[in-house]
């Protein structure tokens, strides 16, 4: 090729790159929101049958058959809306969530009503309803009954009638809803028995817990309201389990004994009915007994084992019996330092441990038909990623289905032959394949689409670092959109750092939302790494922070701070910390701890004190401030004020129930007393997250404050 045409195949390729640039546009606040710059999958995705699965598109419901590969429109909205005006009932806008109950029968809920449509011969039938104002329902598909709340108590509706199971007028007493402020894998507070014929529920009795006054300026004149937050060292709330038999109309209610101060969790059915077992903790969350009692009288039957631990036990998952062998359980422990599954018999005698490895499962997803196999997704290819695996009861043989790099999130078939897999990764935002049992790719289901393929974006990678102790540290840096090696760029240091946390994954965007790409758009490195204490990479990594809260992760954190200064395009002049909750902690730990490394911090929801903090996970990770004194002072975020420097904003819900107001009005009252400047934001409606066009809003907020002041 001679000179001129060189010249001009340059021209040509630079002409190209610059009109390509040109249709590209700048990330905008409004785009944040705007859910066409998600990534899309397929909705609803769900197995009719062994061999058929569906999804929704477009008010329509459509299938694919594994065989023959073709996929076409079964059901649509219109058709739908026909059946309900037979039926005398509202039309809808949109298809409803749906679940498959046969291959020709799904099952919908909408305005307080419980329907079953078949579509082959398109009948549509009202199942159940229960009143309007009822909270909290759960659907029972053998008797048709309904469990709800409304207000405090616990009602049961059947065949149009209803039944108060509970009549407590002391709002102090809470029947069937979620207790222990929603830790240890609570997720409800009504338990149907596997057959529809008992009803267990919580109930919990906070009047000895102080009320804690919230104010609410909706009205003229502002109004108190009162919640219940047991706070860390203080008095706790007395939670016991009824059982309700709707053909009696009779409650009794399980004898789990003293003291009354004690976490009742994972609430469990046998198959036959005539058993519950829960996992009982101590308040100091050290010692779980896997307890039965007996679902007539309430008798306690017997221990079927202990946990123990020096730091805590946190018994997040229920028993899972198996169908074939009742007298069988799947149980999930962190026994051996890692999450991982046992086989245990109804006595509590282990059969043997299912998986084992320095990694965790982190989902249980099923049997196949005969039982024969677990499937699980865990940790085992590494801590950024999630693959399927199944392991064979018997011979203990393990199967790994997905391939690709990434996070996969799989729905099994019923008879456990096909797998549908959604990837997302760095390189994949979302795309779905049918594998079989040998984990080879039938067919493509949806393909991937960038959803922000228009915009300028900076390039997002993973950076590994060690702790002292030689852990991996995984982080993700976010470069500025039209990076340039030889600039010197401010960065932004967004942390979280606490327990039930990993927002480091190999997932689109490296699990970054679209505000950190906004803020590399304008000009930023955007850094985040996971520090010792966050989840998944087993009880040694999450516990060392045990009691002293604040000093294992700000050591991990300033390992990234170091790695970043070393870097020749980083300006170690302009550093900011952003964080909320937990991250509001950590940034303002890091902000005050290291004065001079940090121009500018800004966070939201701060812990400021852990003896304001509720009891449950606050005494888990830092005991009671009696029995951890120094742990509390040291932690205490007030005992660093006089080494405030640069510029610090500071963001509170005026409405939160999780990290109370108090916490962030003490700091900034400590701040006065020590004549430190703080800006300071408060969001009035707004409980513990800020959402919906208000966090737009905040997301503004944030990235003036950096213009303004990095």
């Amino acid at each position: 090729m001679n000179k001129k045409s060189t010249s001009l195949l340059l021209v040509l390729v630079l002409t190209s790159l610059l009109h390509l640039f040109a249709q590209q546009k700048q990330l905008s606040i409004d785009d944040l929101a705007n859910r066409k710059f998600f990534p899309t999958s397929l909705s609803n995705l769900q197995w009719r049958s062994n061999s058929l699965y569906t999804w929704n598109a477009k008010n329509r419901i459509v299938q694919s058959e594994i065989k023959a590969g073709i996929s076409d429109t079964i059901f649509s909205l219109d058709e739908l809306n026909l059946a309900a005006e037979k039926n005398g009932q509202k039309k809808l806008q949109s298809l409803p969530a749906f679940k498959w109950e046969d291959e020709n029968t799904f099952r919908y809920s909408t305005d307080s009503k419980i329907f079953r449509f078949n579509i082959v011969n398109k009948e549509l039938t009202l199942v159940n309803s229960f009143e309007k104002e009822g909270e909290n329902s759960e659907f029972e598909p053998v008797s048709g009954r309904v469990a709800y709340t409304k207000g405090n108590n616990l009602y049961v509706s059947e065949k149009g009638k209803t039944i108060a199971v509970t009549n407590d007028s002391d709002k102090g007493i809470v029947n069937g809803q979620t207790v222990h402020r929603n830790e240890f894998g609570i997720k409800d507070g009504i338990f149907w028995s596997p057959q529809g014929n008992l009803l267990a529920f919580y109930r919990m009795d906070e009047t000895m817990v102080a009320e804690y006054p919230l104010v609410n300026i909706d009205e003229r004149e502002a109004k108190v309201e009162y919640i219940r937050y047991p706070m860390a060292g203080m008095a706790s709330h007395h939670v016991t389990v009824g059982v309700f038999d709707p053909v009696k109309n009779l409650v009794i209610y399980l004898k789990t004994g003293e003291p009354a101060e004690q976490y009742l969790t994972n609430i469990s059915w046998s198959p036959d009915e005539k058993y519950i077992y829960i996992a009982v903790l101590n308040r100091d969350q050290n010692h779980m007994w896997l307890n039965k009692y007996d679902a007539a009288t309430g008798d306690f039957v017997k221990t079927l084992f202990e946990e123990t631990d020096n730091e805590y036990v946190e018994p997040l998952n229920g028993l899972l019996f198996l169908k074939t062998n009742p007298q069988q359980f799947i149980w999930q422990s962190r026994s051996d330092g890692y999450n991982h599954l046992y086989l245990y018999d109804n006595e509590g005698n282990l059969v043997k441990q299912l998986t084992k490895g320095p990694w965790e499962v982190t989902a249980f997803q099923g049997f196949d038909t005969k039982e024969t196999r677990i499937f699980y997704t865990s940790t085992q290819e590494s801590p950024l990623e999630r693959h399927l695996y199944s392991v064979e009861l018997k011979t203990g043989k393990t199967v790994k289905y997905t391939s690709s790099k990434g996070t996969h999130t799989t729905f099994v078939s019923p008879d456990g032959k096909f797998i549908l897999d959604r990837v997302s990764s760095l390189e994949v935002a979302s795309r779905t394949s049918l594998l079989n049992e040998k984990a080879e790719v039938l067919r493509m289901v949806s393909e991937d689409v960038n959803p922000v393929k228009n915009f300028v974006m900076g390039e997002t990678k993973m950076v590994t670092l060690k702790a002292d102790d030689g852990s991996n540290l995984y982080a993700r840096i976010i470069l500025p959109a039209g990076f340039d090696p030889a600039k010197k760029y401010p960065v932004v240091i967004y942390v979280y750092g606490g327990p039930h946390s990993q927002l480091v994954t190999d997932t689109w965007l490296g699990g970054a939302n679209l505000y950190f790409n906004y803020l590399a758009s304008k000009g930023y490195v955007v850094w985040t790494l996971d520090n010792r204490g966050t989840s998944n990479r087993g009880a040694g990594f999450e516990q060392i922070i045990h009691r002293r809260l604040g000093d294992i992760e700000s050591a991990d954190q300033m390992v990234g701070v170091n790695y970043l200064k070393s870097l020749p395009y980083i300006d170690a002049s302009r550093m900011a910390l952003d964080g909320w909750s937990y991250g509001g902690f950590m940034t303002l730990t890091l902000k005050l701890r290291n004065p001079g490394v940090f121009k500018v911090a800004t966070c939201g929801g701060p812990v400021i004190d852990w003896k304001y903090y509720e009891i449950m996970y606050g005494e888990r990770y830092m005991d009671t401030p009696e029995q951890n004194p120094e742990g509390y002072k040291k932690a205490c975020i007030l005992n660093y004020v006089d080494k405030l420097d640069g510029k610090l904003l500071v963001m509170q819900g005026a409405q939160d129930k999780t990290v109370v107001w108090q916490n962030s009005l003490q700091f900034i009252q400590e701040c006065i007393k020590k004549g430190k400047q703080v800006d300071y934001f408060v969001y009035p409606q707004h409980e513990h997250n800020v959402s919906g066009t208000d966090r737009l809003h905040m997301y503004r907020k944030l990235a003036e404050y950096y213009d303004q002041n990095l």
